[in-house]
């Protein structure tokens, strides 16, 4: 997911060097057309391993406050999410909450957590606390109703993706989500106001693209050749591949072709866009692709 549904990095760099200084002032077939899309995986910035190191020289060698020492841990647990290093992130967050119990950015993180591992219950709690803490945190709301729509509680999964959706109607990827919840409950009436919706979205935007897949508007082929138009940097065609992989694979499954979302889940995978929305379900996705599979074989031996 682009900018809009990306987890915020904060500009970890430029954060450090604004946090030193404050420091020192105070101490001194899908598979033939999966297959020629495979993009080359997306390699660890040297620039954020160079942060990396700053931020690992700080917190080892520089007095700081609690709450700077919380920032510290904060920032290092985004970059390390965004590389891959979950564990490594995740103890960071839990750092960063010990020393800043009202660090509403580490809760969501943890509650991400929880949601990928089907710890389910943990991550309510942690979304709950982020509203808590913060009422406007709008993606929070993203997050609890992914982690409600895993968890299947799909009517609750809609309330919080319709209160995501209404603080900005005409981001294409709240359309999505909002799609692929209601669809749980209802297909019809989900694809109806899905056709509804797009007409707020722009049309040169490449989450419309997908909308107007989902809505058959055009097809798989057409989805790939889009996402090489109107790229303003190298990365951003892994990205949007990213995407494409996993709406693809989601609408694959709804129609039972469970091999080839299979496929198009592990490309998702390949990606290596870690902090994407779309990346860090598509292995509980993949998960529930294999368990359809072996249950069809199983069918099938049956008959």
């Amino acid at each position: 997911m682009e900018c809009k549904l990306r987890t915020t990095v904060i500009a970890v760099a430029v954060g450090v060097s604004m946090l030193l200084s404050g420091c020192a002032a105070t101490q001194g077939s899908s598979e033939d057309v999966a297959g020629q899309m495979i993009v080359a995986p997306v390699m660890p910035d040297y620039k954020m391993e160079v942060t990396l190191a700053k931020l690992n020289e700080v917190l080892a060698t520089m007095e700081l406050t609690d709450e700077q020492r919380a920032r510290f841990h904060y920032d290092r647990g985004v970059i390390y999410d965004s590389v891959g290093l979950r564990l490594l992130g995740r103890i960071d967050f839990h750092q960063a909450i010990k020393l800043q119990p009202d660090l509403a950015d580490a809760y969501n993180f943890l509650g991400i957590y929880y949601t990928q591992e089907g710890e389910f219950e943990s991550a309510y709690e942690a979304f709950d606390g982020v509203l808590e803490l913060s009422p406007g945190y709008d993606y929070a709301y993203l997050n609890r109703g992914i982690a409600l729509y895993y968890g299947e509680r799909y009517q609750l999964a809609i309330e919080d993706m319709q209160a995501f959706f209404e603080r900005d109607p005409t981001d294409g990827y709240r359309v999505l989500w909002l799609y692929l919840m209601s669809s749980a409950v209802d297909n019809t009436q989900a694809l109806a106001d899905l056709a509804l919706q797009r007409q707020q979205l722009k049309n040169q935007d490449w989450a419309s693209v997908l909308v107007d897949f989902y809505l058959g508007k055009i097809n798989q082929e057409q989805v790939f050749a889009a996402a090489k138009v109107g790229l303003s940097q190298p990365k951003e065609y892994a990205e949007r591949l990213c995407e494409a992989y996993f709406y693809l694979a989601k609408h694959a499954a709804a129609q039972g072709q469970y091999q080839q979302a299979a496929n198009f889940y592990r490309l998702t995978l390949a990606t290596n866009i870690y902090d994407f929305v779309e990346h860090r379900y598509a292995r509980i996705e993949l998960a529930k692709m294999k368990n359809m599979i072996q249950k069809s074989v199983a069918l099938s031996a049956e008959g």
